[in-house]
């Protein structure tokens, strides 16, 4: 396989806008990749939900640049890994999964993926690899020569244990075990280059040290920048709370929950969540803090940049046309779920559910008591109301972006 050892294209990716740090140095990296030497690097996710989301593109599309450059890149789905769960970040410990919500979680990663990077090239493919498939053939004798490896002293130094015992909430054993088995994935790997995000920082040095005991090894670390609202500070896309664009999401679903985000975060979406050029984002940026342009049009702009990564360009246009038919000109989408109402009444908050707007009877009375739920563009606030069906082409509306239409049987 030819590796590039173009400087300026290496310069380019040690410079991206995506990484935050490289350990031990910029400086050490570019000299491995200017050698010559075909580098191994991975990035691994634990499937603890069906969806990837925005948060992980800003790693795929660094991991692009490094392929076309000739390196072999790894997606290691940690299947092993999910069921222990990762520790980081969080003040209590995870639930667990068992191995088949794992399995069922991770079905689609390949195709989501696939919409940002080349896994099946012909020239230089992506590996997919489980992490169970040398996790689980550890034996006990194996995993405590490996916990032998790492002192309670560099473990509880962690910032989220600290706040724990300052909280005085507890600490689980098996939480010092997952950045252990984490940082195994390298050894076993015999990896150049982990890539993760900056909160996976820690996890990340436990096998930068392992590598060096196991293989008398460096390997390097590239921490890639998080999507942060800069006005909250917290994370913008997050699988365990439930707030994240999926990279597997409808192209109007997708299009209208970019349009929902807050413009504080326009720019960081463009530059972590793009490949737009970065000239063109300082111009939207020095635009929008001279008050020179609408951050509605920059957002708009976002929306289709992302829609046209996952869906095309066709799509991206449609979702625009459909974005602006149902929330500027404000009428009901084109194309909608159809419900046939075998009966002719039904109680408002149980049709909901039936329609599959809301996922249970209690959210859909909280919508309802919010005013957030409209039958042909009248609001309802009594969930107990008895809704007749006398005609066709009833539509419901919940929130801003649910919508159906009921038919009679």
């Amino acid at each position: 396989m030819f590796v590039s050892t173009d400087r300026e294209k290496i310069k380019e990716i040690l410079n991206s806008r995506y990484i935050e740090k490289v350990f031990p140095s910029k400086k050490a990296l570019e000299k491995a990749l200017l050698s010559g030497k075909r580098l191994r690097l991975y990035i691994g996710i634990d499937p603890t939900g069906p969806q990837l989301h925005l948060g992980h593109s800003t790693n795929f599309f660094l991991l692009k640049k490094f392929q076309k450059l000739g390196h072999e890149v790894i997606f290691l789905i940690g299947d092993f890994t999910a069921r222990i769960g990762d520790p980081t970040g969080k003040l209590k410990a995870r639930k667990a999964l068992t191995e088949k919500e794992v399995k069922e979680n991770c079905k689609s990663y390949k195709e989501q993926v696939k919409r940002i990077i080349d896994v099946d090239s012909k020239e230089n493919p992506v590996r997919i690899v489980y992490n169970s498939s040398w996790l689980s053939k550890l034996t006990l004798e194996e995993v405590i020569k490996l916990a032998g490896k790492v002192t309670v002293g560099q473990m509880i130094k962690r910032d989220m244990f600290q706040r724990r015992i300052k909280e005085k909430r507890e600490i689980y054993l098996h939480e010092f075990l997952y950045p252990l088995l984490q940082g195994y994935d390298s050894v076993y790997l015999d990896t150049d280059i982990e890539v993760g995000g900056n909160d996976q920082t820690f996890n990340m040095m436990i096998g930068r040290d392992l590598m060096k005991i196991y293989r008398n090894k460096e390997k390097f670390v590239i921490t890639t920048k998080l999507l942060i609202n800069p006005k909250t500070g917290k994370k913008l896309m997050s699988k365990s709370e439930g707030n994240y664009i999926a990279l597997n999401d409808p192209p109007n679903e997708m299009y209208g929950k970019v349009m929902a985000l807050p413009d504080e975060v326009i720019i960081p979406c463009l530059k972590l969540a793009t490949e737009v050029e970065d000239e063109k984002i300082k111009k939207f940026e020095k635009e929008m803090r001279e008050g020179k342009i609408n951050p509605r049009e920059v957002k708009a702009f976002l929306a289709f940049e992302i829609v046209k990564i996952y869906h095309g360009e066709k799509k991206a246009i449609e979702a625009e046309k459909e974005f602006e038919r149902v929330f500027k000109e404000k009428r009901p989408p084109q194309k909608m779920p159809l419900f046939v109402a075998p009966k002719s009444s039904y109680p408002l908050a149980e049709l909901l559910v039936n329609l599959k707007l809301c996922p249970s009877k209690s959210e859909a009375k909280r919508l309802i008591k919010q005013g957030a739920v409209k039958i042909d563009g009248e609001v309802k606030t009594n969930w107990k109301e008895k809704i007749i069906i006398k005609k066709e082409g009833i539509v419901i509306k919940v929130g801003k972006r649910k919508f159906a239409k009921i038919v009679l049987s």
